[in-house]
């Protein structure tokens, strides 16, 4: 048993009878009254983010996740084929489970996490960041790069993204997975 005092980013606990995923917090006093750890939490079984307000030294319940890398293989109808990288076994992944999947090409590495007392899967995280090469966006005009002007591209996974208007097709790009916004151009 765990207590707030406990809590990180990163720390998976079960409330409500559901699985949830510190993704942010911060601790906070007000006056003479005890303290609070404010965290927003994201269901692993959902993907909703909530926000929930916990007093301090509350006893929460942590829950043990293994991390397992996993390759990216190939789509499936509404589902991701992914293979282990230690025993390649290979498992099917609802397309919900994995947040911006369209950018996962062939040969991308994630991590599963596992309930740890269970053995079941409870979500797939991407890498923070992907490499990708656009494989088409209408050319820029010379001299309108005066402003932060941003134009489609589609990308080799087939999603589509904004980017600056000097970008070709051709150019490696490096995209952010949870926004799924254009970072920078990569060289070759």
């Amino acid at each position: 048993m765990a207590t707030t005092a406990d809590i990180r980013n990163g720390l998976c606990i079960e409330l409500n009878n559901d699985i949830l995923k510190v993704i942010d917090f911060s601790k906070f006093q007000v006056g003479r009254g005890s303290g609070k750890v404010w965290t927003k939490l994201k269901s692993t079984t959902t993907g909703k983010v909530i926000e929930h307000t916990f007093q301090s030294g509350h006893n929460i319940t942590e829950v043990r996740v293994e991390r397992r890398v996993f390759q990216y293989l190939y789509p499936e109808d509404d589902a991701y084929m992914l293979m282990n990288q230690e025993n390649f076994e290979q498992i099917s992944v609802p397309a919900d489970m994995i947040e911006n999947g369209k950018f996962l090409k062939e040969g991308e590495r994630v991590d599963a996490l596992y309930h740890g007392q269970k053995d079941e899967l409870l979500s797939v995280e991407m890498p923070p960041t992907v490499v990708l090469e656009i494989t088409y966006t209408e050319p820029g005009i010379k001299g309108d790069t005066a402003t932060n002007t941003l134009k489609p591209a589609t990308v080799e996974t087939g999603a589509e993204v904004r980017v600056p208007l000097f970008c070709e097709v051709g150019d490696l790009i490096k995209i952010d997975t949870t926004t799924g916004a254009y970072m920078e151009r990569v060289k070759k």
